[in-house]
C-alpha cells in the first residue's frame, strides 16, 4: 500500500497540479526535494509590507536536495 501525499490528494480532488511559486524548483512533495528559508525575504514572507513575489508570501520555497 501507497501512502498519499497532501499534494497527491490535493491534484486527485481539483485535478490541477499545486501553484509554483518563482522560487520553487519542484511542486511541494516532489521526491528529492524539501522546504527551505526563503532567499529574498530571509522567512518573513514579506518585503517592504508586501507579499515577498520569490515564495508567495509563505516565507519559504520547494529545493532539490542534494545527493549522488
Amino acid at each position: 500500500m501507497t501512502k498519499t501525499k497532501a499534494s497527491d490528494a490535493k491534484v486527485a480532488r481539483t485535478g490541477t497540479q499545486p501553484t509554483l511559486n518563482p522560487g520553487d524548483e519542484a511542486p511541494p512533495g516532489t521526491m528529492g526535494t524539501g522546504e527551505d528559508i526563503c532567499p529574498e525575504c530571509h522567512g518573513k514572507g514579506r518585503i517592504d509590507g508586501a507579499p515577498c513575489a520569490t515564495c508567495g508570501g509563505s516565507g519559504t520555497v520547494i529545493r532539490a536536495i542534494g545527493g549522488a
